[in-house]
């Protein structure tokens, strides 16, 4: 899974309707240009490539203030709606992912009802426990065996499973005090930063 089509469908549903440039200025705000493949070329052509998947659609508006062709605006047709939540919920449920794909998800958590959040975080728990009892079954020296430097590689999986159980459970726990305004419980982006407010 890419990160890119999570991202560029979350920032344009979160403006209903929005330009390429929105688009691109939204996730240059969040720093997705640093933390994932989300550079400006990527993002036109996400936006093209999903208009004709049927994911987006795309309006011809005014035209630019530079005189050229009509600016494109996008947003979410159907089949785009139920993508982006495909892509968001496995982002958060799913361990085998890139760290960029996790940020993604993260960013847009918000967007689901706080449960559906808690059960797709505690699924991604219970695959990160798995995953280390495997690493301790499959990838452990045995008894007089030595595994050199090469056992460095089995703890930094045991050290990435831990800590990505930990961080985990800190953020189920968070949802469960009452963190964040999650779907359905008002306005999830209200006050949050955006490039527009500058805040």
């Amino acid at each position: 899974m890419s990160a890119i089509r999570l991202l560029v469908l979350g920032a344009v549903r979160q403006h209903g309707q929005a330009h390429g440039y929105q688009v691109r200025s939204d996730l240059e705000f969040w720093g997705a240009h640093e933390w994932s493949n989300t550079k400006p070329g990527s993002i036109y052509h996400a936006l093209k490539s999903m208009a004709n998947q049927g994911l987006l659609f795309a309006h011809d508006v005014a035209p630019s203030e530079a005189g050229g062709p009509p600016r494109t605006e996008y947003e979410l047709t159907e089949a785009g709606e139920r993508e982006y939540f495909a892509l968001l919920r496995e982002a958060l449920s799913s361990v085998g992912q890139k760290v960029d794909v996790l940020t993604a998800g993260i960013g847009f958590i918000v967007d689901l009802p706080r449960a559906e959040a808690i059960g797709l975080l505690r699924q991604r728990l219970t695959a990160l426990e798995s995953w280390r009892e495997d690493i301790r079954k499959r990838w452990t020296a045995g008894e007089g065996e030595d595994w050199g430097h090469i056992a460095e590689i089995m703890g930094m999986w045991t050290h990435t499973a831990d800590s990505g159980a930990e961080w985990t459970r800190g953020l189920i726990e968070r949802l469960e005090g009452g963190a964040y305004v999650m779907a359905g419980e008002g306005d999830p982006w209200a006050g949050i930063a955006t490039p527009e407010r500058g805040e």
